[in-house]
């Protein structure tokens, strides 16, 4: 009896999370949008970042960024 009541408490309190989850992604006060193409553009700088050494790019930068010096040009660090 313990283990099958203890298994539909789990059942009975993910189903709760779950929708909590679902109101909390659909409501009105939501930036659902902005949280996901922030995350997603994010992964895609990481995922630039991990394959540069093998393609050849940039990897999103040097390591401490570049100063410019107008008209003599970019010192990189």
């Amino acid at each position: 009896m313990g283990n099958n009541f203890i298994g539909q408490m789990v059942v009975v309190l993910t189903g709760i999370i779950g929708v909590a989850i679902v109101a909390v992604l659909v409501s009105k006060n939501a930036q659902t949008p902005a949280v996901v193409n922030s995350f997603f553009g994010g992964f895609s700088k990481a995922l630039n970042a991990a394959t540069s050494p093998v393609t050849g790019g940039s990897g999103g930068g040097s390591g401490f960024g570049s100063l410019s010096l107008g008209n003599i040009g970019t010192l990189q660090f």
